[in-house]
């Protein structure tokens, strides 16, 4: 791996992904951009490359599509300048769950958590040989909320958070960083796609606040960065509260309060 990595961005042509391939790209670091519109893809990359000089590869893929992520699969496993993975397309469904068709659901599922899973294990063995490198998943504050009333949507990105937890826990100790970032509301298109006026809700961030702040995360080697939380120490308590149940998982017999019908 290079003194400064390459970094595949998914989701790179607009959004959270273009903000942070512009990011990337300042800093000096040469990018491979994933997106279906290539069409998008080659202008963000011309962009970048008139104004920073790095070299961009683009590679068009539906991450959906299996023989279309097979080869983002390949160029992670084989192309050892890239040592920084930010897993961040993904996408939303409109309406409630019962008003959801089962194909969609599928669909929404496979992208947002089947492939996240997939690209961070065609990296992950690499990275971790060479005791070093990096892999952001974008999740979202939803996967803390069900109370937000997005079923789907907030089970996907709960996967994300956990597995980054998870893989934070293995790779980490191998010298491979492991970031989560949980967004709030953001002005992207994502909204466009689940018919919601983003102008409705009550505060909505700017991308490039949101991509900055998690890069903040990112330098400081958070494992979980969330952007719109002021106070820090409600994650710390709800951390802490978490771990401060483990013990009680491992017993021999059901609690008491499960021991009689009454």
């Amino acid at each position: 791996m290079t003194a400064t990595p390459a970094v595949l961005i998914t989701g790179a042509s607009t959004g959270i992904g273009a903000a942070y391939a512009d990011r990337f790209a300042r800093r000096g670091h040469d990018l491979v951009l994933v997106a279906r519109n290539g069409t998008r893809l080659e202008d963000v990359a011309a962009r970048l490359r008139e104004e920073t000089g790095v070299k961009i590869d683009i590679l068009q893929a539906d991450l959906t599509n299996l023989e279309e992520i097979a080869a983002v699969e390949t160029r992670l496993r084989d192309d050892r300048r890239i040592g920084v993975l930010i897993n961040n397309a993904g996408g939303s469904l409109s309406g409630s769950f019962v008003e959801q068709k089962t194909g969609d659901v599928a669909q929404l599922v496979a992208l947002n958590t089947a492939a996240v899973a997939r690209l961070a294990s065609a990296v992950a063995p690499r990275l971790a040989e060479a005791g070093e490198g990096a892999i952001v998943n974008i999740s979202s504050v939803v996967g803390l909320a069900p109370e937000f009333g997005m079923a789907v949507y907030g089970a996907t990105k709960a996967f994300v958070t956990f597995l980054s937890q998870g893989l934070s826990l293995e790779l980490g100790p191998r010298g491979v960083y492991v970031q989560a970032v949980l967004p709030g509301a953001t002005r992207t298109e994502i909204w466009d796609h689940t018919g919601v006026d983003v102008d409705t809700l009550p505060a909505v961030m700017e991308v490039a606040d949101l991509v900055d702040a998690a890069l903040i995360g990112f330098d400081r080697r958070e494992p979980v960065t969330i952007p719109p939380l002021y106070d820090a120490g409600q994650w710390d308590a709800y951390q802490g509260l978490r771990q401060a149940m483990l013990p009680g998982f491992a017993q021999a017999l059901p609690a008491e309060r499960y021991r009689s019908a009454d």
